[in-house]
């Protein structure tokens, strides 16, 4: 299976956009800003063919995603190429307050009715990447990688995840079909001892009737973990480390250091930029942060046209 954390940034987002994601959501924008009857102020003050230069420009300091996307959005709804655009900036890198990151050229009405779908999908990933560098740079020194996860805006996932990868940060599974994750609820009502042998056989079906990226099973006290650490060798890649504190992080990492060291170690819930460094300090080999694709602000950018 194709490892997307090893693509660079244009062939992971044509990857990522490969199955429609960016076609289907462009179509929703658009016909939820600009249904029938159309931009009915534009029409009434610009001429049809009035033309204009214009320049997409940062507000304030952060880390650029989503200007892949540019192109797509005005073929959209401009078969007829009315715009150019001419790009001065790349996905991933920082940006800083008014500085120009795309340049447009063509009919005005057709930059108007695509501005705000057009800056409203930059501010977003653009503020999951800013905020995603944020983590990857509280861990820096670390043997830890900050890590995505479901938490996503629904529509949204791919490209938020694609912004996440812009920040820095690492993709886990894209959703239920590319992985095994083994949760809480997956393992409910288990009596002590039923857990090993309930694991063998699922994750020897799930392995039999796919092709998955990982294996991984989430625990939420050191006595699963011992049970599911003593597993066969070759049959999970990971253990997902549930609300634990710092001790029990570090007890964890000892444990596994020492008994299998083959298996990762994933730590999770509750992570914020205060906690993530003492997480990452324990020792673990991935954090997983839902708070940089739910909770991440926009990041400030205007469409300025030219006097």
């Amino acid at each position: 299976m194709l490892d997307l954390n090893a693509l660079p940034l244009p062939q992971l987002f044509s990857e990522l956009t490969a199955d429609g994601c960016l076609d289907r959501l462009l179509t929703a924008a658009f016909a939820e800003d600009a249904r029938a009857p159309g931009d009915i102020t534009t029409m009434s003050i610009i001429e049809p063919r009035q033309t204009a230069k214009a320049r997409v420009v940062a507000r304030q300091a952060g880390v650029l995603a989503g200007l892949a996307t540019i192109p797509r959005i005005f073929a959209e709804r401009s078969p007829r190429n009315e715009i150019t655009c001419n790009c001065l900036a790349q996905d991933g890198q920082p940006c800083r307050p008014g500085q120009i990151l795309v340049e447009l050229n063509g009919n005005l009405r057709a930059m108007l009715l695509h501005e705000r779908v057009l800056l409203n999908l930059i501010g977003r990933l653009s503020g999951v990447a800013s905020l995603t560098r944020q983590y990857v740079e509280a861990v820096n020194g670390s043997r830890a990688i900050i890590c995505d996860t479901r938490k996503t805006t629904p529509g949204l996932r791919n490209l938020e995840k694609y912004a996440v990868r812009c920040g820095g940060g690492t993709l886990h599974r894209l959703g239920l079909f590319d992985a095994a994750l083994y949760k809480d609820n997956h393992l409910a009502g288990l009596r002590p001892g039923e857990l090993a042998k309930t694991l063998e056989r699922a994750v020897g079906l799930v392995r039999s009737q796919h092709e998955v990226r990982f294996v991984e099973v989430e625990v939420d006290s050191l006595e699963q973990f011992r049970e599911v650490l003593g597993l066969k060798t070759g049959l999970i890649n990971m253990i997902l480390l549930d609300n634990m504190n710092s001790d029990q992080l570090q007890q964890a990492v000892a444990i596994r250091d020492a008994t299998a060291p083959g298996i990762l170690l994933e730590a999770s819930g509750g992570v914020t930029l205060k906690t993530v460094r003492a997480i990452a300090q324990s020792g673990v080999d991935r954090i997983a942060v839902g708070a940089m694709t739910h909770s991440a602000p926009f990041l400030d950018v205007a469409l300025d046209i030219d006097e």
